[in-house]
């Protein structure tokens, strides 16, 4: 049997046999075992594992098994309709995950939502359908990886997609929506198209950026990010529900005799051959934690910026630089044969093969997790469990990079302009629109996504730009990282940083985010973050979830952007564009000073999903 030469690939957005007959098999006979080996096996059936696997399985003479630790979801219109977008955050279909406390912050934890279903985060995301800018895919390539480029990477961008027109001149005309038929794909899986409702407030948030010089941008996915923009949503343009990963890349294809999907099962370790394990990996481990999820069980759709108050109806009860560790004799030769898995901590473990390859596609958090648990990563942490050094990668768990947001409060008290408010505040209205909804696929409850956006480039917002950036500039790399790091990852870091500070001194890449309600919450999220994370097993038990620490802020220049963002709302809010929406500005007031805002920022912190 050919078994491949560490044949192990891990994606990062938002990582058998006959006695197996009672493991779940979607799409298949329950009955029905796996096949004693498959040529690839995917940890992860999220947006990045249901991809991989699909087009893999194109070749019929291949055989490819997903293993996913969530379940299907349902059907739900809590996943389906617009209006619930962010709602199920906190639920069965969230592994329920919380950082570390930030110490640099409040020392509160966070919670960090991660997409615990077939189809991952596509479930829980807010559908927004926005490309990075050309110069954020071209630094990539710059860094050491060919072929990431914005020319390399926009044929898989069109060929992801089938784009759908805004389906009104008129529309497109007052909300600037225009698009480049050279940058869209019109016949591939996911559909992307536009909601059948719009608030008139985008308009005003647009004019006042425009008034202050922040331009509009004309298709939000041609490569040029910077600037305002209504960005279409992952939403069929018939009937209006959410186009994720699971009805994309699986649901169609479910026939396909070589295309396996498992779930509910928690992968524990990738096999290596000629690489013991550690006894508490590799054992069921009962009276702990049973499905590996965490304890954060808050529902909240804040990660989306939508401020202390929803705007979602009650449901209805029915990358960084490439330096490569060169390999020792002792590792060299390393094969990974397969994985093991199991539903519950105190399931026995189970194991299949892969003749040629496993792809760790669990996410940035599972992932890094997964790769530790089976001994690739830090030697240091990996000998303070006792789990033995298969290859000793300091990368695996470092370099975290995560878009935080600040969470404000600018409530519009001008009724006259509809309000996504009014879906949770007046049931009357509420239950017209649900009744729209279901018979004509039209109004309010198509609209939950924050479609209309804006990405500022710090010189166009303020004139401290090129102080912070300099400041940038002049730190010595290990700063503001974490103490002890590999030289590897250092050096790594600096050029990223060199990077950066070259490219958010241009009027063209973006700094930060507007996440804009329409109902006077204009979030403010960093784009282009200076500190970096870590994410480390804590137990050599897989179903113990890791030390997550993204750091936000550790990095003096994020909370310098940050500040910058909310003193410009200021701005905003005053512009003959916004005075008559008549917001009142709660959070933060009218006159916070820096103190005062650092306050609300260090407690407001959250990740941007």
């Amino acid at each position: 049997m050919h078994r491949s030469r560490l044949a192990l690939t891990a994606f990062a957005a938002c990582l058998p046999l006959s006695t197996l007959s009672l493991v779940h098999i979607h799409g298949r006979d329950l009955n029905a075992p796996l096949l004693e080996s498959y040529d690839y096996i995917v940890v992860g059936c999220g947006i990045s594992g249901l991809v991989v696997t699909n087009r893999l399985s194109e070749d019929p003479s291949v055989s490819v098994l997903c293993i996913e630790a969530g379940d299907p979801d349902r059907y739900e219109p809590i996943i389906q309709d617009p209006v619930y977008v962010g709602a199920d955050i906190g639920g069965i279909y969230d592994w329920l995950l919380s950082t570390t406390p930030q110490t640099q912050l409040d020392g509160a934890p966070r919670p960090m939502p991660q997409g615990k279903v077939l189809g991952g985060g596509s479930i829980l995301n807010a559908m927004c359908w926005n490309r990075g800018g050309q110069d954020d895919y071209d630094a990539w390539a710059a860094l050491g990886n060919p072929g990431w480029d914005w020319d390399g990477i926009l044929p898989y961008f069109i060929k992801s997609e089938t784009y759908t027109p805004v389906y009104s001149a008129e529309i497109a005309r007052e909300y600037s929506i225009n698009y480049n038929p050279l940058v869209h794909g019109t016949s591939g899986p996911v559909q992307v198209s536009y909601p059948r409702f719009f608030y008139p407030q985008s308009t005003n948030l647009f004019a006042a950026l425009n008034y202050l010089g922040v331009p509009t941008q004309f298709d939000p996915n041609d490569g040029s990010s910077a600037g305002a923009a209504f960005v279409p949503s992952d939403l069929d343009p018939i009937n209006q529900t959410r186009s994720d990963a699971r009805r994309t890349y699986y649901d169609p294809y479910v026939a396909r005799p070589n295309f396996h999907v498992i779930t509910g099962q928690h992968v524990t370790r990738i096999l290596i051959e000629g690489v013991e394990s550690n006894s508490v990996v590799e054992n069921p481990t009962p009276g702990g934690n049973e499905d590996g999820n965490g304890m954060n069980g808050a529902t909240s759709n804040e990660g989306f910026g939508f401020g202390p108050t929803g705007s979602t109806p009650a449901l209805d009860n029915s990358t960084a630089a490439r330096l490569l560790r060169r390999q020792s004799p002792s590792t060299s030769n390393l094969r990974i044969t397969g994985v093991e898995f199991a539903a519950r901590a105190s399931d026995t473990r189970r194991a299949i093969t892969a003749t040629r390859e496993v792809i760790v596609a669990a996410g940035s958090i599972h992932s890094a997790q997964l790769l530790q648990l089976s001994g690739i990563g830090p030697s240091s942490l990996l000998d303070s469990f006792d789990i033995p050094v298969a290859l000793d990668l300091p990368g695996v768990g470092n370099n975290l990079q995560d878009h935080c947001l600040v969470g404000t409060f600018y409530p519009y008290n001008n009724a006259s302009y509809p309000s996504p408010t009014q879906l949770t505040s007046n049931a009357t209205y509420n239950a017209a629109a649900e009744l729209e909804y279901n018979t004509f696929k039209t109004g309010p409850w198509t609209a939950g996504s924050p479609n209309a956006l804006a990405f500022n480039p710090l010189p166009l917002i303020t004139n401290n730009s090129a102080s912070i950036l300099s400041g940038a500039d002049d730190q010595d790399p290990t700063d503001f990282l974490p103490a002890g790091l590999d030289p590897t990852l250092v050096a790594g870091y600096t050029l990223q940083k060199q990077s950066l500070v070259r490219r958010l001194a241009e009027t063209n890449v973006a700094s930060y985010e507007i996440i804009n309600n329409n109902a006077g919450s204009l979030t403010v999220a960093v784009m282009h973050p200076f500190s970096r994370g870590q994410c480390y097993i804590r137990s050599a038990d897989p179903f113990e979830p890791p030390n997550i620490d993204p750091r936000w802020l550790a990095n003096p220049v994020d909370r310098q952007v940050l500040i910058e963002a909310l003193l410009f709302n200021r701005q905003i809010l005053a512009t003959p564009a916004m005075l008559p929406l008549q917001a009142a500005q709660f959070v933060p007031t009218v006159d916070d000073d820096e103190d005062a805002l650092n306050r609300i920022i260090n407690t407001g912190i959250r990740t941007e999903i």
